[in-house]
């Protein structure tokens, strides 16, 4: 359905389908903001006092938010531009669960727009071969 995950670092069959299930049609999503709070990578106001600060959402579609999770595990160790980024935001002062929360709302936004354009494109209906 959408090959194009596939060619993403970190994104192996497994995880694909996994995101691709989460996913189900086109539609169900009305924007990414929306998607991502569905995959619990949407962040959560935790701020107390003069303190300002987001938490990982608990909540949404707990296969997903692990899939994110390994494609992020992934990225971090091997993909540089991720490095950087992670380094960046490690400077910024940002904790490193800060940092992998940040990459996980990046990745699923990623997912998203490909997820959409791969629908777009598709707009033929399933063909069923008769045995």
């Amino acid at each position: 359905m959408a090959p194009e995950l596939l060619d993403l670092l970190g994104v192996g069959p497994i995880t694909a389908a996994q995101v691709l299930v989460s996913w189900s049609h086109t539609g169900r999503f009305r924007s990414e903001a929306a998607f991502t709070s569905f995959a619990g990578v949407s962040p959560t106001p935790a701020s107390s006092g003069l303190t300002n600060r987001h938490r990982i959402n608990r909540s949404g579609d707990r296969q997903l938010n692990r899939a994110l999770h390994t494609i992020t595990l992934i990225r971090m160790r091997l993909d540089p531009a991720t490095k950087a980024y992670v380094a960046r935001r490690v400077a910024e002062g940002k904790t490193s669960r800060d940092a992998q929360r940040c990459l996980k709302r990046a990745i699923c936004r990623q997912l998203f727009k490909i997820l959409e354009r791969s629908d777009r494109n598709d707009k033929s209906p399933l063909k069923i071969s008769p045995k």
